[in-house]
């Protein structure tokens, strides 16, 4: 006999309380594989795909592609029997997502498979089906949702809880001070969803009342909406890095120092070392050693700001985030311990690191735990930037473009090739003496790389 088992949106660590869904993998109706990966979601750091920990035919699938969902809601249900083969449990009992060994591999993490990969997929001839599957030419039973648990309401002394999908949602409606029982949610037994509570908001800020937003289409927002020009959504990972950035402005006293430097002695020693035909080095590459080496002699910019128990914590490793500019927006990969590698071997690293975040393969672990960023707006062809502090660190450098300028070298004027350092600094940490002397180093290691080798 066939068990239907619930599998949940997983934890997907580092503080991420939703996802929002890419691409489904699998068909209600088709067979799966323990561990086989069934959606594609993007959280604020990256896009992954989810596996299921159960094997056998999907029944349900619980949202639609472009939805946010919470960790914890349904994400799809799998009916499982013995009939299945290998990759379904013949167990009677259990309920959703995260049972025993012998019903699944449980609620895996993101990215993990627990057993041997699967069988590839195949569709289930109703005939053989060794589960009751609806008919094709029947609407599949629509799911049932998980009941909404107390740690998603918004409580009101007046009318009582409002189902509401996340904190988050609750924390966007008390910024633009929205009543949310003035909605009508358009999740599972009217849920407030994020979107909803977007709509509302867009429409409060055209000078509209806030009202039911689903039960109205969107052509009656009226010609002021219109006026206003295209609205998107700030969310995914656009939304995210509006979020660091807005709340970098709001706790970090920054200030910025920048100087000019000569690098032509740093690309005539960046094409010595790649004249010998082994890997490649990136002038990224060379800044970003440089930066561990000024990073060992201010070990106070290598730091953070606990605010609660107002203390300046100074961290051991160098964990390095460098930006890069994709598809889908502006990420910042972390080189991990960035001190202990050599210029090559922070160059593959930083290759391999680019490329993920170009087709969209970095994983949460691959964006986060950064302790400095190295920010090179030099290759869209601009020379100078104020950064803004990648909170919660202590510092970033800005590179502009390299480019040929009149500089005066040795008494003479000469064609130099140029380079501006930005550096931006959070000022509980140093004054400015420390900033511009970690400046001054990385100026000086860029103009005459063998200051280097007295660093080390």
């Amino acid at each position: 006999m066939a068990v239907v088992k619930e599998f949940t949106l997983p934890d997907l660590g580092e503080g991420l309380t939703e996802a929002e869904i890419v691409r489904w993998l699998v068909q209600v109706g088709e067979v799966v594989a323990i561990d086989q990966p069934v959606v594609e979601v993007e959280t604020a750091k990256a896009v992954v795909e989810v596996p299921c920990p159960y094997g056998g035919v999907v029944t349900a699938r619980y949202g639609a592609e472009g939805e946010s969902l919470a960790v914890g809601r349904p994400l799809i249900t799998v009916a499982v029997g013995p009939a299945m083969g290998s990759g379904a449990s013949g167990g009677s009992s259990g309920s959703a997502a995260g049972g025993g060994a012998s019903e699944g591999s449980g609620n895996v993490l993101v990215g993990y498979g627990t057993t041997a990969p699967g069988a590839r997929r195949r569709r289930v001839r109703p005939a053989a089906a060794a589960v009751a599957v609806a008919p094709a030419a029947q609407p599949a039973p629509a799911p049932t949702p998980a009941p909404v648990s107390a740690a998603i309401r918004e409580t009101s002394s007046v009318d009582g809880p409002v189902a509401v999908i996340s904190p988050l949602v609750r924390r966007i409606a008390r910024e633009h001070r929205l009543d949310l029982r003035s909605l009508t949610g358009s999740g599972p037994d009217g849920l407030i969803l994020r979107a909803d509570v977007e709509r509302a908001v867009a429409a409060n800020g055209s000078g509209e009342a806030v009202a039911p937003v689903l039960t109205a289409p969107a052509s009656t927002a009226g010609p002021a909406a219109d006026a206003a020009g295209e609205r998107v959504p700030l969310r995914g990972i656009r939304g995210a890095v509006a979020e660091k950035l807005s709340r970098s402005r709001r706790e970090i006293p920054d200030a910025t120092c920048w100087v000019d430097a000569d690098a032509t002695e740093l690309l005539a020693a960046r094409a010595a070392m790649n004249a010998g035909g082994g890997p490649k080095v990136s002038v990224l590459a060379l800044l970003a050693r440089i930066c561990t080496a000024a990073l060992a002699r201010y070990p106070e910019l290598n730091a953070t700001v606990d605010t609660e128990r107002n203390e300046i914590v100074r961290l051991p490793a160098v964990h390095i985030g460098f930006a890069a500019q994709t598809e889908r927006g502006l990420m910042v990969p972390v080189v991990k311990d960035a001190q202990a590698r050599t210029t090559t071997g922070l160059s593959a690293e930083m290759t391999r690191l680019t490329e993920a975040a170009r087709t969209g393969r970095l994983t949460p672990a691959d964006l986060t735990g950064g302790t400095f960023t190295l920010n090179n707006y030099g290759v869209f062809g601009v020379d100078g930037s104020t950064p803004i502090i990648n909170h919660p660190e202590a510092a970033m450098l800005g590179v502009g473009r390299i480019a040929a300028k009149p500089w005066v070298h040795q008494g003479e004027l000469a064609v130099r090739q140029i380079v501006q350092l930005s550096f931006t600094f959070d000022h509980r940490v140093c004054d400015g003496g420390t900033a511009g002397g970690f400046l001054r180093f990385v100026a000086d290691c860029v103009e005459q790389p063998a200051v280097l080798l007295a660093a080390v």
